[in-house]
């Protein structure tokens, strides 16, 4: 498995080489590009042993084929761990010092032995999970890709203490 930014560059890559398809595609028939670009992700994940996902919440933004990966990313790299490799609280200390004093983490997704973190930024949110991290704000600052690129060396490529 290859870090954030490796993984996220390989995929704008691929995005812009097909650009002229999905555009086209985009425009005539968003449902269709919004499975290709999907394709596109699974199959660079699968590059990197991860399922990535990109997430439109705002169904418009299918259009806009230049913010593909850019946004609203999802990365699945064991869905069945359920706590993290290290402690929680270190998850949390890293968020505070890479993603600034506006950062502010927080303990989510406590139930039936699982644990989880929240970052809320004042630009969006990143749900970290033991086996997977969900960015819904802009992935390519640096703050954000260092911090990502910080959770799969320490998180997501570290063996599990227990799942």
């Amino acid at each position: 498995m290859a870090s954030f930014s490796a993984l996220m560059d390989e995929f704008r890559s691929s995005v812009a080489q097909n650009r002229d398809a999905l555009m086209a595609m985009a425009k005539k028939n968003p449902h269709m590009a919004f499975q290709k670009v999907n394709e596109l992700a699974l199959f660079i994940g699968s590059r990197h042993n991860v399922n990535l996902q990109l997430h439109f919440p705002v169904p418009a933004r299918i259009a806009d084929v230049d913010r593909y990966g850019t946004e609203n990313v999802g990365i699945v790299v064991d869905k069945f761990r359920r706590t993290f490799p290290i402690p929680r609280d270190k998850v949390k200390q890293k968020a505070s010092e890479m993603l600034g004093p506006e950062a502010q983490a927080q303990d989510a997704y406590m139930y039936e032995g699982k644990e989880g973190v929240k970052v809320v930024m004042p630009a969006g949110r990143l749900e970290i999970l033991p086996g997977s991290i969900h960015l819904w704000c802009n992935v390519d600052g640096d703050s954000v890709r260092s911090y990502a690129d910080w959770l799969m060396e320490n998180v997501y490529l570290a063996s599990p203490t227990s799942s």
